[in-house]
């Protein structure tokens, strides 16, 4: 196990206790172009990524130990890691179980047994979205992207016009859609723990956000969650 050859600027950090599946997963994924780091369990991972962090996990729901659901879930937690995508590898179909990973943390799923072509093109869609395929472009359905290397935000092409803090609130968003974050949390992963302000302030900076969006036709983007928080989302409330 260990590290793989170092082949694309993508990192990919595949958690897999079974042999198999995991030699099946450095093949497709090298074959792919992307570099390849395994373990089997989560110990194995953690000493990995103290030498360098990947730019995603697969990450296998039920493991001996520590379970996948139990590691997304301290990953959320790590501020070092709590931006890596993660997509879980599982058994689990049902809709329970979705919602369980979800509510750790977890970006997509893919359900064993899996086709290669299904997990490359999730897995592509996922890093894409984090802006960590190597383009440094962050885009939604609709005409909507960030160029994070000049950061510039486009809209059908034309530039928009926001501050600082409504680019970080506007990335978080788009690398994290369709799902719902209160107050608190958006605090948490936009301004950062350690810094005390009111909760309104996240108010504040959605109106100028959507504001922002506006002329465009795309301030129904960011919506309100009532009694709950804000939403990124291309679908109608």
């Amino acid at each position: 196990m260990g590290n793989r050859k170092v082949v694309n600027e993508a990192r990919i950090l595949v958690v897999e206790d079974e042999d198999a599946v995991r030699e099946l997963l450095a093949v497709t994924l090298e074959g792919a172009g992307y570099a390849v780091l395994l373990a089997a369990d989560v110990a194995e991972a953690e000493r990995l990524m103290g030498e360098r962090a990947p730019h995603l996990i697969l990450l296998d729901w039920m493991m001996p130990g520590t379970s996948g659901i139990e590691y997304a879930r301290r990953l959320r937690k790590d501020p070092a890691l709590r931006e890596v995508p993660i997509i879980m590898l599982t058994a689990k179909a049902e809709e329970h179980s979705k919602v369980t990973g979800l509510d750790a943390g977890v970006d997509d799923y893919v359900t064993k047994p899996f086709s290669p072509r299904e997990l490359l093109a999730r897995i592509k869609a996922v890093l894409r979205r984090s802006g960590a395929d190597g383009s440094e472009v962050v885009h939604v359905d609709g005409g909507l992207q960030m160029d994070l290397s000049q950061h510039r935000v486009l809209a059908a092409g034309q530039q928009v016009q926001v501050g600082p803090t409504e680019f970080r609130l506007l990335h978080f968003f788009m690398t994290h859609p369709e799902r719902v974050y209160s107050r608190s949390q958006l605090l948490d992963q936009v301004w950062g723990r350690n810094v005390y302000i009111e909760e309104r302030t996240v108010d504040v900076h959605i109106r100028r956000l959507r504001k922002a969006l506006e002329p465009y036709g795309m301030e129904n983007l960011v919506q309100t969650v009532r009694g709950v928080g804000y939403r990124f989302s291309a679908q109608e409330a």
